[in-house]
């Protein structure tokens, strides 16, 4: 069963939770390096609170959900975090590192 906040996704809740964990892993290797352009920088920003509000709102909809399925919303979760987390420190490294330079 697809919840109706996941239907334009066209996903069901594992498959949705498996996309965002495969998004956040090429946000983490596209911003490792600290020089991603701040336009791209926010486009992700966005998308991690996009697919975070999305969840929230699986788990809280009032769906019967597994402990598995339950497990795998607050496991994706803290995904989103860490990667949002690694983006700033990303971020802060590049900024620091110009002012150590130049």
């Amino acid at each position: 069963m697809v919840p109706a906040v996941l239907a334009e996704d066209r996903l069901c809740v594992l498959h949705y939770t498996l996309f965002i964990e495969q998004e956040c892993a090429e946000i983490r290797r596209e911003t490792a390096l600290g020089t991603t352009p701040h336009e791209r920088q926010a486009e992700f920003m966005e998308r991690i609170s996009k697919r975070g509000e999305s969840l929230v709102q699986v788990a809280t909809g009032g769906y019967t959900m597994s402990d598995e399925i339950k497990a795998r919303i607050l496991s994706t979760l803290l995904t989103l975090m860490n990667c949002r987390e690694n983006m700033d420190r990303a971020a802060m490294r590049q900024s620091a590192l110009r002012r150590f330079v130049g």
